[in-house]
């Protein structure tokens, strides 16, 4: 039964899909039909989590006290282990009773901060291309956006002059991501610098999601917003155990920074959900304490990834600089191609799954995100069905 007289809210009427959700249903249709997918779309790592985090989690499941509702604000252990972590990796001392606070997941935490401090009509500043959550949340909490276009000849940094004077004193917040989804680009230091001047000067919240802090390569080693004087001050920087830790699906990130922010999202949250499951912030501590060899074969793994299929697209016509963090390549699609025809020409005609630059943002088109999520056997055999299929970046145009 349709019931046409129930209508969404304007708030969901003016989203669109989904990307991923939409590409679900694609690959979805593809396996239907028999086709052998190389799905190169989701940022979502293949393999298990380590041993350890899934022996601590079955130890915990033993303990009858952890099947009750968790605090609301996540465990005293967790909380402790998230701090000394960040002081471990970044030299920042935070306090865990009022500088941290466990999330479902990072994309959670993004989407209600924006819920907790934008009214309707605040003036946001956002990253385009950004991963969706930048601009999703803040669209649903009624914000006006105002895109801060990224380019390649910027090397896809934020130019913070670019910004107009009176856009910058009505702008209520700033979300940025560095290393980045989807364009794999890095900042460095001078860049946060020059933030925490700009935020301070107008008075905006910076929103840094962190959370390929510890997927970087050749010695590169990102930089933490906190890292920067006066950047607790005006900012909270968001983490996620999905990406390093293979825990995607177990739905644990933590948020760090600002008290005072961070105690107005712990204060929404009360009113939405009881938090994260006792077992999975057992578990995510035993992550976080996972020693440096862990996070070297990590890194190695991408890396090697990285430079296999760099390798291999070159050889096809493209010339793609070596990243230096994330788990993407962002990658031009042929000339005179859009985002959306040449992803569902590679998906239609090969069973390669890429996501489209313009699930992004208007600035993302003209691209593609593909994930190093595959071992170099299966990279191997997508490069080759892209050789068979003629597939090669001065290919006409679609």
């Amino acid at each position: 039964m349709t019931l046409d007289w129930i209508s969404p809210a304007e708030r969901l009427k003016a989203l669109p899909p989904y990307v991923f959700a939409r590409l679900d249903e694609l690959k979805a249709s593809a396996r239907a039909q028999g086709i052998d997918l190389i799905d190169l779309g989701m940022g979502n790592p293949d393999g298990s989590a380590p041993r350890e985090v899934i022996e601590a989690a079955i130890a915990a499941m033993e303990i009858p006290s952890n099947h009750g509702y968790p605090p609301f604000e996540g465990t005293a252990s967790f909380r402790k282990t998230i701090t000394d972590w960040y002081n471990r990796r970044y030299q920042v001392e935070l306090d865990p009773d009022g500088e941290a606070l466990p999330l479902l997941g990072s994309k959670e935490g993004l989407t209600h901060l924006a819920l907790a401090y934008i009214n309707p009509g605040d003036v946001v500043l956002v990253p385009n291309p950004a991963y969706p959550p930048h601009f999703r949340g803040p669209a649903i909490a009624g914000a006006d956006l105002h895109p801060m276009l990224l380019t390649a000849a910027n090397d896809w940094l934020i130019d913070l002059s670019k910004i107009p004077e009176d856009v910058a004193r009505r702008a209520k917040i700033l979300y940025f991501n560095y290393p980045s989804n989807p364009t794999a680009a890095v900042a460095p230091r001078d860049f946060y610098v020059e933030m925490v001047k700009f935020a301070k000067k107008y008075e905006i919240l910076l929103v840094h999601d962190l959370c390929y802090a510890e997927l970087a390569f050749d010695g590169y080693q990102p930089v933490s917003l906190l890292e920067i004087p006066g950047g607790k001050d005006i900012g909270v920087e968001f983490h996620t155990m999905s990406k390093t830790y293979n825990m995607a699906g177990w739905r644990v990130g933590f948020v760090v920074g600002n008290r005072d922010i961070i105690q107005g999202l712990r204060t929404l949250k009360t009113n939405l959900d009881y938090g994260i499951f006792s077992v999975l912030q057992t578990a995510a501590e035993t992550a976080l304490n996972l020693p440096d060899s862990h996070l070297k074969m990590v890194q190695k793994r991408y890396c090697d990834r990285r430079d296999f299929l760099i390798r291999g697209l070159e050889e096809l016509g493209w010339s793609i600089p070596k990243t230096k963090a994330t788990m993407y390549l962002w990658v031009p699609c042929p000339e005179g191609s859009s985002s959306t025809d040449f992803a569902l020409k590679l998906l239609q005609e090969t069973g390669i799954v890429v996501t489209p630059g313009n699930a992004f943002g208007s600035g993302g088109e003209g691209y593609m995100r593909i994930s190093l999520i595959a071992d170099c056997d299966r990279l191997e055999e997508a490069l080759s069905r892209l050789r068979q299929a003629k597939i090669t970046f001065k290919m006409q145009a679609v």
